[in-house]
Formats: C-alpha cells, sequence, structure tokens
C-alpha cells in the first residue's frame, strides 16, 4: 500500500490528531510522507495556520503558503458544515471526478500518501456523492478513526458496515478518547473488537501516547 484513507465515524473526532501523529511516526521511520486533505470546511483565509490543513502542513514541514493550501486542500470552504452545504453557499461544487484525480496524481513511488477525509463516512460530498463514494473510487484502504463518548459503538459499527459493504478494506480502527466517555476507551475497543475481530484495534489516549504505525504494517510497501 501507498495510499491510506484516513475517515471517521463523525465529525470532530481527531482524523486531523491521527493523520499528524502517522506524519510523524513515517518520518520517523525514515518513509517519504505525503499528506492531503483535498475538502476543507470552516476553512479561515485570514488564518491558515489554524486549519486542519494548517495542521497537516505544519507535520510536513511545510508553510501555510498559497501554493501549499492549494496542493493539500484544492477545495476549501468557509462555513462549518457538510461539503456539500458549505459548497453551495459559496456558489461553488466539488467535481467528483476532478477530487478522485487529484488523490490519485498525489500517489508516487516510494512515498506513503495519506488522505485526510471531510466528516463521517457518510457525509454528503454533492447532491450524488459520499465521502464512502470517494473512497471506494480510490479503491484504496481505510483507517477508521471513531472516538469514546457514548453513542459511539454504534456509530463505528454502523460506519464499518458501510465500508465492508462497499468492499473497502479497512486498515484498523483507531479508538480516540473523547473527552467525555462513559467507560475506559481500552472497554470500548474491547467491545468493537468482539463485532469486528480480526481487524486490529488501537486506543489512541488523550494523554500520553500510542504508535499507529503497526497498523498499517500489513499494507506498507
Amino acid at each position: 500500500m501507498t495510499t491510506l484513507f484516513i475517515t471517521s465515524s463523525g465529525t470532530g473526532i481527531g482524523k486531523t490528531f491521527v493523520t499528524r501523529r502517522l506524519i510523524a511516526e513515517l518520518k520517523a521511520a525514515g518513509r517519504h510522507v505525503r499528506a492531503l486533505k483535498p475538502v476543507a470546511s470552516g476553512f479561515d483565509a485570514a488564518q491558515p495556520e489554524d486549519s486542519d490543513t494548517g495542521e497537516l502542513l505544519r507535520a510536513l514541514g511545510l508553510e501555510p503558503t498559497a501554493a501549499n493550501l492549494d496542493a493539500v486542500s484544492p477545495w476549501r470552504f468557509a462555513a462549518p458544515l457538510s461539503p456539500d452545504m458549505a459548497a453551495a453557499r459559496e456558489r461553488r461544487t466539488i467535481p467528483f471526478a476532478a477530487l478522485v484525480a487529484h488523490c490519485r496524481a498525489a500517489d508516487r513511488s516510494g512515498h506513503v500518501t495519506l488522505i485526510e477525509g471531510i466528516g463521517g463516512v457518510m457525509v454528503p460530498l454533492d447532491d450524488e456523492h459520499t465521502v464512502l463514494d470517494w473512497i471506494a473510487a480510490l479503491e484504496v484502504p481505510a483507517l477508521l478513526v471513531v472516538g469514546s463518548y457514548l453513542g459511539t459503538l454504534s456509530h463505528s459499527l454502523t460506519a464499518a458496515a458501510a465500508l465492508h459493504t462497499r468492499g473497502v478494506p479497512i486498515a484498523g480502527i483507531v479508538v480516540s478518547e473523547s473527552e467525555e466517555q462513559p467507560v475506559p476507551a481500552a472497554e470500548t475497543a474491547a467491545t468493537l473488537a468482539r463485532f469486528t475481530a480480526p481487524m486490529p484495534i488501537q486506543v489512541l489516549p488523550r494523554v500520553g501516547s500510542a504508535p499507529l504505525l503497526p497498523l498499517l504494517e500489513p499494507y506498507l510497501k
């Protein structure tokens, strides 16, 4: 595998945090890494460094210049809404074929390419396509990031089932510890494991660290 899609069960779960961690771990392992977040909503053009795109650029050691922003997130929208709604408020659309082509063009021999999605698996991109359609079109494995909040079990298993239905390989599940949780994140992970085994699951605590790269080793070329 040279390309991995980082998706989630919902919004604000921790996709960018996980992507940054993967960038750092891949670089520390001596791997060449590229990262994209092709679609970004809630983007403040006056403070690009504070955006998810800005965070990815920092992790890559790049400045938030216009060229770098366009390379990582060519479709940026101001409204913090689903992509279809955010684009509509600017009288724009996200051309699905161009989106897929942009991601494919980033896949280079010898590089690991991380593509961070937007929102959850079933978030609409336009009138016809969802993030799931995007992942399926790319034909790459997905890393599913979920939370440990109340309700995450249903959200997480639904997202995993949606990916499975479309034949998307799931490289693993990362339980990104939520600020509020009814039980320890490890207990949530253990419950998810009963329904998703033998898929690997890794808890990512809010305090401390846990390596994520071992999840991807079977896919790395």
